[in-house]
């Protein structure tokens, strides 16, 4: 599953700069993996993408839903979620202001469903911290094709 950083590397504008990345990608694909694209990490950007007014960050967040997937949330990620946030709140450990969306909480609980359908789910990140205390996160660049 691919976190917001990795992503934004993707769909950057300039494509020197998303070549590194795009044959890390693509080695994956070569090698049985299956990148996914998390409705929240969508959200995530896309919200970025509009404030900014960046049409064609957009389309290239589209290509990119289109090429690779789109994994949904459902009612019971959410429910999911907010057990992990009271969970890390009470071990004196939140990932994330008391008043904000917790997106990491959030993608955690979503790798933790996909994990569960016998799946192994690798969440690709640029900052593992918070991800890794609830799952496999590890930064994009050191996860092996």
């Amino acid at each position: 599953m691919l976190d917001s950083g990795p992503l934004g590397e993707i769909t950057h504008p300039r494509a020197e700069r998303r070549r590194p990345i795009r044959e890390w990608l693509f080695g994956l694909l070569e090698a049985g993996a299956y990148p996914r694209l998390p409705e929240i990490v969508d959200y995530e950007h896309r919200r970025k993408l509009l404030h900014l007014e960046s049409a064609g960050g957009v389309d290239r967040l589209d290509e990119f839903k289109r090429v690779f997937g789109y994994e949904p949330l459902t009612t019971g990620i959410m429910l999911r979620a907010a057990r992990l946030w009271a969970d890390a709140r009470k071990r004196g450990m939140p990932t994330a202001p008391e008043r904000s969306l917790d997106v990491d909480v959030i993608l955690a609980a979503q790798a933790l469903e996909l994990a569960e359908e016998d799946e192994r789910v690798i969440v690709a990140t640029t900052n593992p911290r918070h991800l890794s205390r609830f799952v496999d996160a590890r930064d994009w660049q050191e996860i092996e094709p």
